[in-house]
């Protein structure tokens, strides 16, 4: 059976820092991309990265380049999202998930958009965690 777990979500002070991890079950994180997403309450799902170990991508939104960083751990078949210099805006449910149908994140992404940066198509992503909750105070 696939499973993913996140887990490390908190409350933290604005400038402050967490870091999320998805356990992954039933598949390898090797072989399939692994995403980040996050949804505030009132607002759209929104992607935050995505990470494929196959071929050593990873894609941010604009919103978390420079301060949130994703990796894996293949032994621990887990990925990782460290998230730094927190805003207030950054509170929200954050989720992962995987897309068993491709090997690769890039093919979740659309790219292009000089505003919004890369855009991690949540709505292919088959098999999602259960969420944990960050809570950024100002």
């Amino acid at each position: 059976e696939v499973q993913l777990q996140a887990s490390g979500g908190g409350l933290v002070q604005t400038g402050g820092s967490l870091r999320l991890s998805c356990a992954a079950s039933g598949f390898t994180t090797d072989e399939h991309p692994i995403g980040w997403f996050r949804q505030a309450p009132g607002k759209e799902r929104e992607g935050v990265g995505c990470i494929s170990t196959s071929d050593g991508r990873v894609y941010y939104a604009r919103s978390a380049k420079g301060r949130f960083t994703i990796s894996a751990d293949s032994a621990k078949n887990t990925v990782y999202l460290q998230m730094d210099s927190l805003k207030p805006e950054d509170t929200a449910v954050y989720y992962c998930a995987g897309d068993l149908s491709t090997r690769y994140c890039g093919a979740t992404v659309t790219t292009g958009d000089p505003l919004r940066g890369p855009f991690i198509r949540w709505y292919e992503y088959d098999h999602w965690g259960q969420g944990t909750l960050v809570t950024v105070s100002s």
